[in-house]
């Protein structure tokens, strides 16, 4: 199996699809409640924007486009991830073709995303836009290595649709190009490529991209910054504010390259010493990003007030680190047959152990009467609304993005208004058969408040309709223990 592998190293890809084929099906095997960006891409997926909120809006316009050809539906969800997260296995087995010369090192480097957390287990639990930055930051790294090897007018264009797609999928992403620009800077082998006319494709068709989503940013400064700002910044004083910066930047650090570097080490630990002395263009590159961007990270918690840094916002820099490890044993000429097998016998552990997790996760919690957001009864809840009305409503209208995506899965056809969105006024039809629904809970499943008029007063005035009457539906957890139960509130209003 190794040898095969080491002589077709293409053959890796292959058994990846079939990985990310089975996660589309363990997705579609368990209930169809959704998890919170899930319910997200299910609510924004309704229209097309410029900018939503805090979050770029790339991951938003692909699953729109999804969506819109494929149905709203739980496979479209499940499908657009796992095809992005594919393509970005893809475009890393890319990158380290061109920079290794070991087919066998090929196949580990590739495999390195595996011992990403926020790649292998996080980005298929929940996460999208980090998806969108894992796609875009593999992409970049394929035409990055591309153009520094064999410039062309295309490799500089795909740095520069990797570098629009990356910025408008997380802000953040914004410190790769700039390391790799940097890097590429000081490099006398590389910084010629810089100064090469075709560069401005890659400035342009960047800009290009951008520029729709940058316009609305200007016009929406305080809803584009203030949550991002807010949960990357405290108020400490300035010298407990870095030194929890920089102690949150070590941890987040081991959070995202802790598990991928032990990995990588151990499966090199004979050749260690060899791989510390060898270096290549390649591998001196790609060290320089890595430091230049844990440079521009340290800068801004001591000059920017920056104090809260997640390990999930440092996946798409951090996405070089196993590349650069085969490297660093490609340039010290290592026996890789041994390592190669223990990689492949771990990645089959790590991608069977993660299909059973997210296969059980619905089970296992309520057994213990931890209940996870998959054990929601919304399908229960959209049939009582039915029952209760003979048929589908007009319009749907809610103040909780993640209940009101949930409804729109279970309500395909239903429009679905949210007050933390009020750009979106959905035409909707309004007679006797098709009311204006409105849905609220509490967010721990107890008795929801009242009628929440600060909410649905503006809906009510705007159509002309009386304060409804309120029903609190009473549903037993999907895979619960008897008598455990979540409350939801409904109001129908008619004409």
């Amino acid at each position: 199996m190794q040898g095969l592998f080491s002589r077709r190293p293409h053959l890796i890809l292959a058994v990846l699809a079939a990985y990310f084929l089975l996660h589309i099906i363990v997705r579609l095997s368990i209930p169809n409640a959704l998890e919170l960006d899930e319910a997200e891409q299910m609510l924004l997926s309704q229209w097309f924007a410029f900018g939503y909120n805090s979050q770029p809006p790339f991951y938003n316009w692909v699953q729109y486009g999804v969506t819109s050809l494929l149905g709203v539906s739980l496979f479209s969800l499940s499908l657009l991830k796992c095809t992005m997260l594919f393509s970005s296995y893809v475009f890393y087995w890319l990158a380290a073709r061109l920079t290794l010369r070991n087919g066998s090192l090929v196949v580990m480097a590739t495999l390195g995303l595996l011992t990403v957390p926020q790649v292998v287990f996080e980005a298929q639990r929940d996460l999208t836009h980090s998806v969108a930055t894992i796609f875009a930051g593999s992409l970049f790294l394929y035409g990055f290595f591309r153009t520094l090897k064999a410039p062309s007018a295309a490799s500089y264009a795909l740095v520069g649709i990797a570098t629009g797609i990356g910025m408008i999928s997380k802000y953040n992403f914004a410190l790769l190009p700039a390391a790799a620009l940097f890097a590429a800077l000081i490099d006398s082998d590389f910084r010629k490529r810089l100064f090469d006319w075709r560069l401005s494709l890659t400035v342009v068709l960047s800009v290009a991209i951008v520029l729709p989503h940058a316009l609305w940013f200007l016009d929406h400064l305080d809803l584009a910054l203030d949550r991002t700002l807010h949960k990357m910044t405290g108020d400490e004083g300035y010298f407990a504010q870095v030194s929890a910066g920089l102690a949150r930047l070590v941890v987040a650090m081991l959070g995202i390259a802790g598990l991928s570097a032990v990995i990588f080490l151990s499966l090199f630990a004979r050749s260690l010493p060899a791989m510390w002395r060898a270096s290549s263009r390649w591998s001196r590159i790609s060290g320089r990003i890595l430091l230049i961007e844990i440079g521009a990270i340290a800068l801004m918690i001591l000059f920017a007030g920056v104090d809260n840094i997640a390990d999930r916002w440092l996946t798409p820099l951090f996405l070089i680190l196993p590349l650069y490890i085969c490297m660093k044993a490609d340039s010290a000429e290592v026996d890789a047959g041994a390592p190669l097998r223990a990689s492949l016998a771990l990645s089959g552990v790590i991608m069977g152990a993660v299909l059973v997790v997210l296969a059980m996760r619905a089970y296992w919690g309520p057994l213990f009467g931890d209940y996870q957001r998959l054990n929601i009864p919304y399908d229960g809840f959209a049939a009582a609304i039915r029952k209760d009305i003979g048929g589908e409503p007009g319009l749907i209208v809610g103040y909780d993005p993640h209940l009101e995506g949930n409804m729109r899965l279970q309500m395909p056809g239903t429009p679905v208004q949210s007050y933390f969105y009020p750009d979106f006024k959905p035409a909707f039809q309004l007679d006797a058969k098709h009311p204006v629904v409105f849905v609220w809970r509490d967010d721990k499943g107890k008795t929801p408040p009242a009628w929440p008029n600060d909410y649905f007063a503006d809906v009510l005035k705007q159509n002309g309709l009386k304060q409804p009457e309120t029903h609190i539906v009473t549903l037993p957890y999907i895979y619960g223990q008897p008598g455990d139960t979540y409350q939801f509130a409904y109001a129908v209003a008619y004409p």
